[in-house]
């Protein structure tokens, strides 16, 4: 597989299933999944909890193998962790290491040794991302030092150090406050649209999921599966957090995504 750092990245899912099984029974907890994702597209992955979204984003990184059916990426069928990926779990906090500080933590992925990058460039490239999150100034603290936030802020620039072209959120800002929450969305969603990152997100939170995606894909059911046509949200770009908000148009695909969902269930 290329580095997805220096090439542009398409998602395809083609019959896609995960099942899990213990000595007594089958746990399926989605089927027969198909979906195209063009370079540069962000898509949310929205549905109830349980319905398969965390066990579908690893899947598409290459963490876990599909029981049935393929994951390609740029068209190489994938069966392993995915060189260049970002990806933000769901509980950053574990992901960062306490006795490392921030500039150590975000430069773990700079740190393999086929990267063959130079202590001068890795520096450089850690302070260009921290900048970009807003924290330059706490390159020297450890993430025990730092509000929960800020620790999401080095996820998000350990995840997008290697310049990738593929990103992966589970759940990125469901545990911040309201106003780190409009914040982090605005940052991510800059970012990635300046950069054309393919970038896939799940989030429970459907006004989020309208304001950043390009498209909204609904999971449901057990086994779970998409539903017959996803939201396309077709409103303009750059968005406002207040302006795109009160906008007819958002009202309006808002209303159609929670007929989609609770339709489904």
């Amino acid at each position: 597989m290329s580095d997805l750092s220096k090439i542009g990245c398409s998602v395809t899912l083609d019959g896609v299933s995960k099942a899990f099984y213990t000595q007594k029974k089958t746990f399926t907890v989605f089927q027969d999944l198909s979906l195209q994702i063009s370079p540069g597209d962000i898509i949310a992955l929205c549905g109830k909890s349980g319905v398969g979204k965390s066990t579908l984003l690893r899947l598409i990184a290459g963490l876990q193998p599909p029981t049935t059916g393929s994951i390609l990426i740029n068209g190489e069928k994938i069966s392993k962790p995915i060189p260049g990926l970002g990806f933000v779990a769901q509980d950053y906090s574990r992901s960062l290491l306490p006795w490392l500080r921030v500039h150590s933590n975000v430069a773990l992925p700079l740190m393999r040794k086929d990267l063959k990058i130079t202590k001068s460039d890795r520096d450089d490239r850690v302070m260009k991302v921290l900048s970009a999150v807003g924290l330059k100034d706490s390159a020297h603290s450890f993430p025990w030092q730092l509000s929960g936030g800020m620790q999401q802020r080095v996820a998000i620039a350990r995840s997008l150090v290697l310049n990738p072209q593929l990103l992966i959120l589970d759940e990125p800002f469901g545990s911040l406050d309201t106003f780190t929450r409009i914040e982090l969305e605005d940052l991510v969603l800059n970012y990635v649209s300046d950069n054309k990152i393919t970038t896939i997100f799940a989030t429970h939170d459907l006004d989020e999921a309208i304001y950043m995606a390009d498209r909204v894909v609904t999971l449901s059911g057990r086994p779970s599966h998409t539903s017959n046509q996803d939201l396309l949200v077709d409103l303009e770009r750059p968005r406002d957090q207040v302006r795109t908000r009160a906008t007819p148009k958002f009202v309006a695909l808002r209303h159609e995504l929670y007929k989609a969902l609770f339709r489904s269930n």
